[in-house]
């Protein structure tokens, strides 16, 4: 068979059990891309399960009398062990941790709708913690930088720090009694934030090389230094529109 053709591959994708049989005469990029086509349709399907599973987990620790304070604190316990390994260059590990901590973002949500405990101080807690947590993530990758003689890389940590800190900053002074201006615009929230590092260490483990480092943490800078002055820019628009 030529090797640079693929004919019929069957290839099995963990996700689901399933094994996927591409049509023949495929080269490998186009083998990749129905790959990925079939992973993002099966990736939607499993978003609505995910979040029904969300529901009834939140429900079951609410019985157990599980605060989700707790959790919430149990998800930064979770980034910070993620961050040292981070730091010292682990970044399977470092990834690993990260993607488990994902969950709790979501599960301490779940569990104060159960209780019907959703309370101004846990949404103030909430959002507290996530800086704690981008904090430690960017610190992380910065003195991983840092350690291999990379400045330019350590600068770029630090801008995607301040970035995010002032996209979150923006949102909180905007949504205070005296400004009024809802401000969810721009292109970095915290989600795309999360899955941008997410994907530059999965990336880097599985090459084996810092280039996706690289590239993530420039998309980062970059980023949400924009999303910063998109909201703005909204918050300033909104303002001259109502007379302010």
């Amino acid at each position: 068979m030529d090797a640079d053709r693929i004919r019929h591959i069957p290839l099995r994708v963990v996700l689901d059990s399933d094994t996927v049989l591409l049509p023949g005469g495929l080269d490998g990029h186009e083998a990749v891309a129905h790959v990925f086509e079939y992973l993002v349709a099966v990736a939607f399907m499993r978003v609505a399960h995910a979040a029904a599973a969300g529901v009834l987990v939140g429900e079951a620790l609410a019985r157990l009398g599980i605060h989700p304070d707790w959790i919430t604190c149990a998800g930064l316990i979770l980034v910070a062990l993620a961050a040292l390994f981070l730091a010292q260059g682990e970044l399977l590990a470092g990834g690993l941790l990260l993607l488990l901590s994902l969950p709790f973002d979501a599960l301490d949500g779940a569990v104060a709708r159960a209780m019907k405990r959703q309370g101004a101080f846990g949404m103030v807690l909430d959002s507290t913690l996530d800086r704690y947590a981008d904090g430690l993530i960017f610190a992380a990758l910065g003195y991983y930088f840092a350690a291999n003689a990379r400045l330019d890389m350590l600068v770029l940590s630090l801008a995607a720090l301040v970035g995010s800190y002032i996209v979150s900053y923006i949102r909180a002074r905007a949504d205070d009694s005296l400004v009024g201006v809802s401000t969810t615009v721009g292109f970095f929230t915290r989600l795309e934030r999360v899955l941008v590092v997410l994907v530059m260490i999965i990336g880097s483990v599985l090459m084996d090389s810092t280039a996706p480092l690289e590239i993530g943490m420039l998309i980062l800078a970059l980023g949400t230094n924009i999303t910063a002055l998109q909201r703005l820019r909204h918050v300033y628009a909104t303002l001259k529109n109502r007379g302010d």
